[in-house]
């Protein structure tokens, strides 16, 4: 299932709408890759609101799409993770280093917008 990808001023903004598989977060990866350069993004959230499971390799694809993004000049917040998906990656040593977290889609703007203001360009 393709993620849709929504443009709104400067930032791009990822909606999972289901679980995805492997193909799906490599094809998210290689059109936020595309579509930060097309619309000359700042920014980029990834909201996983709708995820109850996170494994190795979504946990991997989502670390490597905020890295790939920066180096596009966009920094990437994901927002919405679920208490026990914050629980059970944690049990399981899945780490989201270098990574920008949010509540939600609202908190993830926001503090897109007070970085871009500060001019800085790097994860927490």
């Amino acid at each position: 299932m393709q993620v849709p990808i929504l443009k709104q001023g400067s930032y791009l903004i990822a909606s999972v709408q289901a679980a995805l598989t492997d193909a799906d977060l490599l094809d998210l990866r290689d059109r936020l890759a595309v579509q930060v350069g097309v619309y000359r993004s700042r920014g980029v959230v990834v909201d996983v609101t709708v995820l109850d499971v996170m494994d190795s390799f979504a946990t991997r694809m989502l670390r490597s799409i905020a890295q790939i993004l920066r180096l596009r000049g966009a920094e990437t917040v994901i927002v919405g993770m679920q208490p026990d998906v914050a629980f059970a990656m944690v049990q399981l040593g899945l780490r989201l280093e270098g990574v920008s977290t949010a509540l939600d889609l609202e908190e993830g703007l926001e503090l897109l917008r007070r970085r871009e203001k500060g001019g800085s360009n790097h994860g927490r």
